[in-house]
């Protein structure tokens, strides 16, 4: 049986939920604070409009997708584990540490599936990359790096840092495996008191070293994820077409008589799965939700990446 799903929260992101959801077939209701918003998307996708005070208490409802500013998602998720409803909820899942762990307690709790919306996770090509690390064709892996840079988008609560990095601390964390020892962030703020240029510097076991960089001040787009290992370097590009999004490089680095030398490769363009990562993000949600299996994308992994995000911010005043 296919279970019945809602979207709570009808904006941008939401709304992308609400049609992928419709697509397949799992799509139940909608619910917004702004109940004509809720009742147009109701009217265009042939579901039900449901008022968020309403929406916990329905028996129609087997799960539900929040993508609320971050602020409410920890009380909300509460709310609906509480009410026997299985949740995936947007990034990040809270604005503290404290309340996102109050949100997957509850959800152990009640024995409900709680779900974090990493959705790169779930990018073919990101896929495929930890496929390559996983089989050893990196060799061990040392370094990694990060950049999602562009204009916009502006929150009033959440920075560059919060907005952007939980794409890439989610997909280094698949890496890595384990947490950082040591978080160090550096920001500047040039609108007002949220940093709109961020950077963290992680440190993680065994001398593997971390970076990344985000930016909602910059004049072009950039998605890179860079990964460098002993035997090869991977670049998994989201802004290239999709014949280039995985690219790896053969570089040899050694050396001789004192002196280092280094040969340059072109790169091998790794042919890659088609497929849509909201998809095959939702497609998981439903799997997990009928099998009762853990997400790949947990909660205590979206806790994780806020005890980064905390440690790595940098207050302007």
């Amino acid at each position: 049986m296919k279970p019945s799903i809602a979207v709570l929260g009808c904006g941008y992101w939401g709304a992308n939920h609400v049609r992928t959801l419709k697509g397949l077939g799992v799509l139940t209701a909608v619910s917004d604070v702004n109940a004509a918003r809720a009742e147009g998307f109701a009217v265009e996708h042939d579901c039900l409009a449901i008022a968020p005070s309403e929406l916990f208490s329905r028996d129609d409802v087997d799960a539900v997708v929040m993508a609320l500013p971050p602020q409410f998602h920890a009380e909300q998720a509460v709310r609906a584990v509480e009410a026997g409803k299985d949740v995936l909820v947007e990034k990040p899942i809270a604005l503290t540490v404290p309340d996102a762990e109050r949100a997957v307690a509850a959800a152990e709790r009640n024995d409900r599936i709680f779900m974090t919306g990493h959705v790169l996770r779930f990018h073919p090509a990101f896929e495929k990359l930890k496929a390559l690390i996983d089989d050893g064709e990196l060799g061990v892996v040392k370094y990694i790096h990060s950049h999602r840079l562009g204009l916009g988008k502006f929150h009033t609560e959440n920075d560059a840092l919060w907005d952007l990095a939980p794409h890439d601390l989610s997909m280094i964390l698949a890496i890595t495996g384990q947490a950082p020892t040591d978080v160090r962030g550096e920001g500047a703020a040039l609108l007002d008191r949220l940093s709109d240029f961020a950077h963290l510097h992680m440190h993680f076991p065994g001398g593997l070293r971390g970076h990344l960089f985000t930016s909602r001040l910059n004049p072009y787009r950039e998605r890179r994820l860079t990964v460098v290992g002993t035997k090869a370097m991977a670049v998994f590009d989201d802004v290239e077409p999709w014949e280039r999004k995985l690219a790896v490089y053969r570089h040899e680095v050694w050396q001789d008589s004192g002196q280092w030398l280094a040969t340059t490769n072109e790169p091998t363009y790794v042919p890659v799965e088609d497929g849509m990562p909201l998809t095959r993000e939702l497609e998981h949600f439903i799997h997990c939700i009928q099998t009762r299996e853990p997400p790949r994308t947990s909660g205590e992994e979206g806790i994780e990446v806020l005890r980064i995000l905390t440690a790595g911010t940098i207050a302007h005043t």
